[in-house]
């Protein structure tokens, strides 16, 4: 009989356990320390991909035009530069838009105006880095990614060079007159044998500009913007208190012009008042480039310190947009000349006003336009640099960066000599202009951002796109209407 073979155990058995399998668990995995090497290693590369930028496209051309060049701009430089552009001798005209709207529509369309222009402004900030990766440091770069190479150049080239060059012609003939003005109030009747001619103070004026002109990139005009809006600032506020402080004057009416007349004339009116308060508000075309000179990364984006130098900038514009308007249209009335409030303070209180203040006034007016021409003129170098770079690979010389500073200083003066009434087509400058304040973010932001159809978002942006376009079209052919029907005289190089 074979023997039979022992049965082998172990000699302590597992337990069989029975749980839900809510309740069963994996084995437990040892997690690292949190100041183990390991997880201080990934926090370090995750906050150096941070810091350069979540991988932002850093193109090397944009390292050597003047918008880019210098990306150390902060919230400081922001409201510097936002309140130089953003107020001006524009301003002033103001009171102009009143006489036809009156009081209550007056006030009315220039708050609308002011929230709406506001709130395109903080559209063109987010759009700045709606991308990931890429940078719009320019209003043009914007617009043709929103709306396409050919369109986008088509839409808004003319109006967004126009408002450089233009301005900056503008800019001459202010400044220059200005200039005429302080040196005859300062020298009295003892200069009055051989006074310079108006184009001898263009030439004056477009020379500070020039030499003014060298600093090399938007971040070295810091302190030329803060002069400006400290100067802004002043003039209107000084204007608007000595007008006010010398009281009404006799005779004024502030019924709206022309209240009688037809409906076409009535028509003409409001489109001429609408598109002195469109120009009123600028500097849309040139946030973009501001905002292009700080650094960015995924923790801070630039859009932070952006908006918070635009907020306290605005809200100066603010305090002296409504004081101006409201002020000068009280004091003067119907009786404000077309050219604005400052012309009023000169017409009607030369005599009873001390020659101290007039001068210091003039002289402020002055230091504004020279630094306003610079942040205007300096989408206008980049352009002009930008060609030379594409085409050579290379940085522009210095030499060749004065050369074309000083040409387009040169050409700014010849059109302001060749069109010396600029300065007086504040209705259709302000018309031409709208669409690039009003209108295009609003498309802008419904083509990158892509909000849900039919939200509340996607209708506002439709509605006060389309809505500017019509009104931008309706105020030019008014603007063009008015200056026929009132006779007005192209004095094609005749500056006086």
């Amino acid at each position: 009989m074979a023997a039979e073979v022992p049965e082998i155990r172990s000699s302590a058995a597992t337990p069989v356990v029975s749980a839900p399998p809510s309740q069963m668990q994996s084995p437990r995995v040892e997690k690292s320390p949190e100041g183990s090497p390991m997880r201080k290693a990934v926090a370090t590369v995750r906050g150096y991909l941070e810091d350069v930028g979540h991988l932002t496209k850093l193109e090397r051309q944009d390292s050597w035009l003047p918008i880019t060049e210098s990306r150390n701009g902060n919230a400081y430089y922001s409201a510097f530069h936002t309140l130089s552009s953003g107020i001006g001798i524009q301003a002033l005209v103001l009171p102009v838009a009143f006489t036809y709207l009156g009081w209550t529509w007056g006030i009315i369309c220039l708050s609308l105006a002011f929230i709406w222009q506001l709130y395109t402004l903080w559209l063109l900030i987010y759009l700045h880095e709606s991308i990931a990766g890429i940078r719009f440091s320019r209003y043009l770069h914007l617009a043709t990614t929103a709306f396409g190479q050919k369109l986008g150049k088509l839409l808004a080239i003319f109006p967004t060079m126009y408002l450089s060059a233009g301005t900056c012609s503008a800019l001459i003939i202010v400044g220059g007159s200005s200039m005429k003005l302080f040196y005859q109030i300062v020298c009295g009747p003892a200069c009055a044998s051989k006074p310079l001619t108006a184009v001898e103070w263009y030439v004056v004026f477009a020379c500070l500009a020039a030499v003014l002109a060298q600093l090399p990139n938007l971040n070295s005009i810091a302190g030329v913007s803060l002069a400006g809006a400290i100067t802004a600032v002043s003039y209107c506020t000084v204007i608007w208190v000595v007008s006010v402080g010398k009281g009404r004057l006799p005779g004024v009416s502030y019924a709206p012009a022309h209240a009688d007349s037809g409906t076409v004339r009535r028509l003409l009116d409001i489109c001429n008042a609408l598109g002195i308060i469109a120009f009123a508000f600028r500097g849309h075309n040139v946030v973009l480039e501001i905002q292009g000179t700080m650094p960015s990364t995924l923790k801070h984006p630039s859009r932070v310190p952006m908006w918070r130098g635009v907020k306290a900038a605005y809200l100066l514009i603010f305090f002296c947009l409504y004081p101006v308007a409201i002020g000068g249209f009280w004091a003067y009335g119907n009786k404000v000349p077309p050219s604005g409030i400052l012309q009023a303070l000169y017409t009607f209180h030369a005599g009873n006003v001390p020659a101290a203040i007039l001068g210091l006034t003039t002289l402020l007016v002055v230091i504004n336009c020279l630094s306003s021409f610079q942040i205007y003129a300096m989408p206008i170098f980049d352009k002009m640099e930008a060609g030379y770079t594409e085409k050579k690979n290379r940085p522009c010389p210095r030499w060749l960066r004065s050369a074309f500073r000083g040409f387009f200083v040169a050409l700014a003066f010849l059109l302001a000599v060749a069109f010396p009434f600029l300065s007086d087509m504040a209705a259709l400058i302000g018309a031409i202009a709208l669409p690039v304040t009003l209108a295009y973010p609003c498309f802008m932001w419904v083509i990158l951002k892509k909000p849900k159809r039919f939200s509340a978002m996607w209708y506002i942006n439709w509605s006060l796109g389309s809505f500017g376009m019509g009104l931008s079209s309706v105020l030019a052919a008014g603007g063009l209407w008015n200056l026929v029907d009132t006779g007005f005289r192209f004095r094609f190089f005749k500056p006086q």
